[in-house]
């Protein structure tokens, strides 16, 4: 298969998944390697997919993803499976955390937890690459995008991160 054939079919790969797929399962599908398939990302987002690279692999966002809101927290590390467990238990999904650095301005990192396994899964990776969450660079202050079904689940989750200490409200 040539590259460019490769990279259509990645791109349809992705398009068809609901659920990240990480580049050594695509390279492994593709019989190419890990790096390739990395370059070809890079050429797909280039020339205009909305490919977003989470923790747990690649994936195009679908249009439908019930309700969008923020959640403005604050907590040390210490205090970040409880707060991503809260959401999820309330049947929302946790997309990004968003931090507001001095010289770069906004940094954000895709998430994509939906349930606590996914939350588990996050967490065990943080722990074995030694990574400290983007929130350490702001004193634990932070935004999480949520995708919640309704106004009701939003405002278990409010009410749950307001319990927990976590929320930042004005």
């Amino acid at each position: 298969m040539r590259a460019e054939e490769r990279r259509r079919a990645i791109l349809k790969y992705l398009r068809q998944s609901s659920r990240p797929v990480s580049a050594g399962f695509l390279a492994e599908r593709f019989s190419v390697s890990r790096q390739a398939v990395v370059g070809d990302v890079a050429l797909l987002r280039a020339s205009g997919a909305d490919i977003s690279a989470t923790p747990r692999g690649y994936i195009i966002l679908k249009a439908d993803q019930g309700l969008i809101r923020r959640v403005a927290c604050r907590h040390d590390a210490a205090g970040m499976e409880a707060e991503l467990c809260a959401v999820v238990d309330q049947g929302c999904a946790v997309l990004d955390v968003i931090v507001e650095h001095p010289i770069y301005g906004q940094l954000t990192g895709p998430l994509q937890l939906s349930s606590r396994y996914d939350v588990g899964q996050f967490l065990s990776r943080c722990a074995g690459e030694g990574a400290r969450p983007l929130s350490d660079l702001t004193g634990g202050i932070h935004l999480h995008t949520l995708s919640c079904p309704d106004e009701d689940a939003f405002s278990r989750v409010r009410e749950v991160l307001r319990d927990l200490g976590v929320l930042l409200e004005g």
